[in-house]
């Protein structure tokens, strides 16, 4: 296993984590404007619950980490694959430019949100990650059976 192209997968769930710091001063700030007599009384809301009652710019960052939670989980699974198999030094960087491009469309998404942008973002990190998906079946579908362990 190469441990190289676990490097860019570590980062990302890294950037995760700073997006779901992220939230809490934002929703908190958010919540302390909002006028409480628009909450139901619900007891144990989640944070959907929130769309509607505070500001659009105030739900960005939340949308943005659900986000981290959905398309980059194929990516940790490429990842895997590759690590067992072994990456070649294109897949690694390849790894390092899908990384780079979900962190812009974080900032993007959070600080600006404007579509055109952040869906163009969207696109070149899902072509990268179609790339490195394509190389990871090209690893194992074409592996070389002889050198498995015995």
């Amino acid at each position: 296993m190469q441990a190289q192209i676990l490097a860019p997968a570590a980062v990302l769930v890294v950037w995760t984590l700073i997006v779901m710091c992220w939230i809490i001063p934002v929703r908190f700030g958010a919540l302390a404007k909002v006028d409480k007599s628009k909450f139901t009384g619900k007891v144990g809301g989640r944070g959907q619950d929130l769309e509607g009652l505070l500001p659009n710019r105030a739900n960005w960052p939340s949308h943005n980490y659900t986000h981290l939670h959905e398309q980059p989980t194929l990516f940790y699974a490429v990842i895997m694959i590759l690590a067992i198999v072994g990456p070649s030094a294109t897949d690694i960087l390849i790894a390092w430019v899908y990384v780079a491009l979900r962190i812009v469309h974080s900032f993007w998404q959070i600080l600006v949100n404007k579509l055109p942008l952040r869906f163009a973002l969207f696109l070149l990190s899902t072509i990268a990650l179609l790339a490195l998906a394509v190389s990871a079946i090209m690893a194992t579908v074409f592996a070389d059976p002889s050198l498995a362990p015995q």
